[in-house]
C-alpha cells in the first residue's frame, strides 16, 4: 500500500506543476487578448477608408483594372492558410486547416489547380508532413502580426497574379483565417483576395468593424446607411489611382486577416488553458481521494495485523 501512495503523491505533484504552467499560460493569454482587439479596432479606420476609396473609384468610372476584373477562364487558385506558430490553443489550428481543407476540396471539384501558401508554423508543419508542396510560407508573427508582415505577403501574392498561368501564376486568390467576433466565438472562414470582390462604403464599414460583442451596435449602422457619398472627380486618372489604391488596399485586407487571426489565437488558447487548468484541479481531487483511500486501507491492514498477532499471542498463551 505503500507504494500506492508514492504512485499517487508522484502524480499529484506532476498534475500541480502542469496546472500551474496552464494558469500561467491562460492568465498571459487573457492579458494579450485586450492588446490584440486593440490592434483590431485601431485598424479598421484606415481599412474602411481605404474600402471607401476603393468603392468609389471601382463604381465611378469604367476602367478595367487586372485587380478588379473577372478572368475570362481561372484555372489556378492561390490558398493562403493563417494558422498559429505555437500550440496549446485547443482546436484552433485544426479548425482553420479544416476549413482551408474544404475550399481545397470546392476548388479542385470545380476542375481548378491549387497553390498552397502558409503563415504560421502549424500549417506549415501539417502540409510539409504530408508531402503536400508549399508555394510559399511565413512564419514567426502570428502573435504579433504587423504591417511590414502583411505588405511582405502581398508583395508575394501580387507577383504571383500577375504572372501567367503558363509561368506558374495564379488566377484568383483566396485566404483562410479565422474572424475574431469575442472571446468566446471565433469563426474559420475563406474569403477571396483576387479578383477583388468591391463592397459598397456602407457594407465594408460594417464588414471590417470588429468588436467583443461582434458587429456594430445599431445606431452606427443606421449612420452608415443614411449618409451620403460624394461624386468625385480622379487626377491624374482612375487607372492611375487604382494602381495606387489596390496593392493598399490588398495589404490592409491581409493585415485585417492576420489581426484577426492572432486575437483569435489568444482567446482560444485562454480557453484551452482555462480548461486544462480545471481539468488538472480534477485531477488532483482524484488523486487525494485515492491516495486517501490507500492510506486508509493500509492503516485498516496494519491494525488487522496487529490484532491478528495480538489474538495468536493470545492463543499461544492459553495453550502454555
Amino acid at each position: 500500500m505503500g507504494a500506492q501512495q508514492r504512485v499517487f503523491k508522484a502524480k499529484i505533484n506532476s498534475t500541480k506543476s502542469l496546472r500551474k504552467i496552464f494558469k500561467a499560460m491562460e492568465l498571459i493569454a487573457a492579458s494579450r487578448i485586450q492588446k490584440a482587439i486593440g490592434r483590431v479596432k485601431a485598424a479598421s479606420p484606415y481599412a474602411n477608408a481605404l474600402t471607401r476609396a476603393v468603392s468609389a473609384v471601382a463604381t465611378q468610372s469604367n476602367v478595367d483594372h487586372t485587380l478588379t476584373t473577372e478572368p475570362d477562364e481561372i484555372r489556378r487558385a492561390a490558398v493562403v492558410v493563417i494558422g498559429p506558430d505555437r500550440g496549446f490553443a485547443g482546436a484552433y489550428s485544426a479548425n482553420v486547416i479544416r476549413e482551408a481543407e474544404e475550399l481545397i476540396r470546392l476548388l479542385t471539384e470545380n476542375g481548378k489547380d491549387v497553390h498552397l501558401y502558409s503563415v504560421g508554423r502549424k500549417a506549415e508543419t501539417y502540409y510539409t508532413f504530408r508531402d503536400r508542396d508549399l508555394k510559399k510560407s511565413w512564419t514567426g508573427f502570428s502573435e504579433s502580426p504587423q504591417a511590414e508582415h502583411a505588405r511582405e505577403i502581398g508583395e508575394v501574392l501580387l507577383e504571383d497574379f500577375g504572372t501567367a498561368f503558363e509561368e506558374d501564376g495564379v488566377d484568383e486568390i483566396f485566404l483562410v483565417y479565422t474572424r475574431f467576433k469575442s472571446s468566446v466565438t471565433q469563426e474559420p472562414e475563406y474569403r477571396r483576395l483576387i479578383p477583388l470582390e468591391v463592397v459598397e462604403a456602407d457594407d465594408a464599414v460594417e464588414t471590417e468593424q470588429v468588436s467583443q460583442s461582434g458587429g456594430l451596435p445599431d445606431r452606427d449602422k443606421a449612420k452608415a446607411h443614411d449618409e451620403v457619398f460624394p461624386l468625385y472627380e480622379f487626377e491624374p486618372g482612375p487607372a492611375e489611382v487604382l494602381d495606387a489604391l489596390l496593392p493598399r488596399y490588398i495589404d490592409s485586407r491581409i493585415l485585417a486577416a492576420l489581426l484577426n487571426a492572432a486575437a483569435s489565437e489568444q482567446a482560444a488558447r485562454q480557453q484551452a488553458m482555462k480548461t486544462a487548468t480545471d481539468n488538472a484541479d480534477e485531477l488532483i481531487k482524484t488523486y487525494t481521494r485515492l491516495a486517501n483511500t490507500a492510506r486508509q486501507a493500509e492503516i485498516t491492514q496494519e491494525i488487522s495485523e496487529i490484532v491478528g498477532g495480538a489474538d495468536s499471542l493470545a492463543a499461544s498463551g492459553a495453550d502454555d
